[in-house]
């Protein structure tokens, strides 16, 4: 059974800066189970169970090896377990939550859930480790630390192989990169395990005097309890390599020598409008409602967030743009519409599940599947996965909707076939939705609450352009059809009337033309 955990930091993280990590340190305040924060609750879909073994199409074994790129190597590297039969173990760093999670918050979560799905549809078994910070910010007997006032610092240059992962030099630390500069330190880069309290803190009784554990320690302290000393995968934001990732390899080495974990792994940054996302420009976009700041999630579903995101390759930066956004969301709409028209359709009509698919059918499934396999076991090139979906969901909606498509032999067979492996699909991404019909609809009010319009209004101008257009009015029921758009609302006509769907808004200029 795969476990995913999320941990909080608590006092018991004590033991470890006066042992030698000999035991396993009770975390007796931390909480396993813990429900994730907002953003990750609502980006996470229930979704069927799903490997490569059970997908249509694929080979039993791993077709593909999965190579991920290292960052303490630099480079791209096969992925094999620690211990080959045994469940791989992935730690994560989560938020820490000093203020609204934010948009480059819900990146780190999406990233390393996709790689947590990847590695299950491989059939691997993961316990996936991550912690919800929640208070800000034998090591001693190894002569690796010192103590000054009440506060604890691991001596870096007693520890030889400080800067391998990030690839920095001590001389290289410059005060002002996240070091903090504090007179009583040995060297610059020196950085706390223990801080005396202060007034207005929370504190725990130490050797050293009351205070809390630094910010490094925590992830030291969990990774190893749920872990052990060594495991597969540590995960982060790429903000983290230094100093995070960098003092966590040098306390957890100096407590425990064998301490090894084989893969780190790190996402890029988020930018907004081709600027680094930060709270110190204002730029952040926040994922929960009810806020100061801008928010996604009131005017976008989650999954149009996720899909968004996913679009770029996880360690590459991504620029949010609202236009980016727009997209995603419209390319889910049209994913999403295309697989519940499928599924009305195949539930409505009987089909021979046990004749044999054309061969044209076989050959779209076999190609999607390759094409998923092969970008996702390259480093998780989502936005390839993403793309591999555009030919079947073009090939169901030519079944589902053209003369030539409904005439074709088998094809109710071949649209259930094409449903189930695109199903898959977006099980391992994340972007199945428990219903299709719920998440359309959800998608719809999203759209309208963008457009700042009511459903009453769009129907209304729908009847006010019909009676335009059995009028010969034209010019009106242009109009009207323009003024929509504008917003992101189309107008679809058919045989039973015109409907309504989100789509992209016009361009600025195009909608101001469209107003005039």
């Amino acid at each position: 059974m795969a476990a995913a955990v999320v941990v909080r930091r608590a006092a018991g993280l004590i033991p470890l800066l006066s042992s030698r990590f000999g035991a396993r340190m009770p975390l007796h305040r931390a909480l396993s189970q813990i429900p994730p924060p907002r953003f990750c609750r609502l980006l996470s879909q229930q979704t069927k169970p799903f490997s490569a073994s059970a997908s249509n199409g694929a080979a039993t074994d791993r077709t593909r090896e999965l190579r991920l790129y290292n960052t303490k190597s630099r480079k791209k590297e096969q992925f094999r377990p620690r211990i080959p039969g045994r469940e791989v173990g992935m730690y994560v760093c989560g938020v820490t939550p000093y203020d609204d999670s934010h948009i480059g918050h819900a990146r780190a979560y999406v990233a390393f859930d996709v790689l947590y799905r990847y590695l299950r549809y491989l059939d691997y078994e993961v316990r996936y480790v991550r912690n919800f910070t929640d208070i800000d910010d034998k090591i001693l007997d190894n002569r690796c630390a010192y103590v000054v006032g009440g506060d604890v610092y691991f001596s870096v240059d007693n520890f030889p192989e400080y800067g391998e992962l990030s690839g920095r030099k001590l001389d290289d630390n410059r005060a002002g990169e996240r070091v903090a500069v504090d007179e009583r330190k040995r060297n610059p880069a020196d950085f706390a395990l223990w801080k005396a309290a202060k007034d207005g803190e929370p504190w725990w009784d130490s050797p050293w005097g009351p205070g809390r554990p630094g910010w490094h320690i925590e992830c030291s302290a969990m990774s190893a309890h749920y872990l052990g000393h060594s495991f597969d995968i540590h995960g982060g934001g790429e903000d983290l390599i230094f100093p995070h990732h960098e003092n966590e390899i040098a306390q957890s080495r100096a407590a425990c020598c064998d301490s090894t974990i084989n893969y780190w792994i790190h996402n890029g940054f988020v930018n907004v409008n081709s600027q680094k996302m930060s709270k110190s420009l204002g730029n952040f976009v926040t994922i929960r409602k009810d806020c100061h700041f801008p928010q996604v999630i009131e005017m976008y579903h989650p999954l149009a967030l996720r899909m968004f995101l996913l679009g770029t390759h996880y360690r590459s930066p991504i620029n949010y743009t609202i236009e980016q956004l727009n997209v995603a969301s419209d390319r889910l709409y049209y994913t999403y519409q295309t697989l519940r028209d499928c599924e009305e359709i195949c539930q409505h009509q009987q089909s021979n599940t046990g004749n044999p698919l054309p061969a044209n059918t076989l050959n779209y499934i076999q190609k999607l599947h390759d094409e998923f396999e092969t970008s996702m076991s390259d480093d998780l090139h989502t936005s390839v996965a993403l793309a591999a979906m555009s030919e079947p969901l073009k090939v169901m909606n030519d079944l589902l909707h053209t003369r030539k498509g409904k005439k074709q032999d088998k094809r109710l067979e071949s649209l259930s076939a094409l449903e189930e492996k695109i199903r898959v699909v977006l099980s391992v991404l994340g972007l199945l939705p428990s219903s299709y019909h719920e998440a359309l609809q959800q998608l719809r009010d999203k759209a309208l609450r963008r457009a700042s319009i009511t459903e009453e209004l769009v129907v209304q101008k729908i009847e006010e352009r019909t009676a335009a257009r059995k009028a010969k009015q034209y010019e009106k029921s242009d109009e009207i059809r323009k003024e929509l758009a504008a917003v992101g609302i189309a107008l679809m006509d058919g045989p039973d009337g015109t409907t309504w769907r989100p789509s992209l808004p016009l361009p600025e200029e195009e909608a101001v033309l469209a107003k005039t």
